[in-house]
C-alpha cells in the first residue's frame, strides 16, 4: 500500500528555479509537484487538489503578496511558503497577514531548507 503524496505547487517566474525544486522535490518520493512560471495561471488553475504553494514574492504579472489573499480566498485550506530574495520585515508581515504560513529565503541554504519548512506546516 502506498502513502498519499504531498501535492505541492511552485510558483515562480524563474524557469531555473521551478525546475531545480521540481527535480529535487520529485527525487523525495512523497511529493507530486506541478509548476506554473504564470502566477495568474497559477490562480486559474490550480489543483483541488494541492496541499502546498511555494510561492515567489518577486513576478512580473503580480506579485506573491498581492496574489496570496487571491490564493487564500479561493483555496482557503491550502499551505503557503513564501519565497523571496528581499526579506525585508514588511514583506515578511505583509505575508503573514495575509495568510502566508512560512517564508524561505532565495538563494536557498540547501534544498533541505524547503523540506525542513514544509514539514514544519503540513
Amino acid at each position: 500500500m502506498s502513502e498519499k503524496k504531498i501535492n505541492v505547487v511552485i510558483i515562480d517566474d524563474e524557469h531555473e528555479i521551478l525546475s531545480m525544486l521540481e527535480s529535487f522535490l520529485n527525487r523525495k518520493k512523497i511529493y507530486k509537484v506541478k509548476t506554473f512560471n504564470n502566477p495568474l495561471s497559477a490562480l486559474e488553475r490550480l489543483p483541488k487538489e494541492t496541499d502546498l504553494i511555494l510561492l515567489d514574492v518577486v513576478m512580473p504579472q503580480i506579485n506573491g503578496i498581492d496574489l496570496l489573499p487571491k490564493l487564500k480566498k479561493r483555496y482557503p485550506d491550502v499551505k503557503i511558503i513564501i519565497m523571496t530574495a528581499s526579506s525585508t520585515l514588511d514583506t515578511v508581515l505583509n505575508a503573514q497577514r495575509y495568510g502566508a504560513n512560512n517564508y524561505v529565503m532565495k538563494p536557498f541554504e540547501s534544498m533541505d531548507t524547503i523540506v525542513d519548512k514544509i514539514k514544519v506546516i503540513l
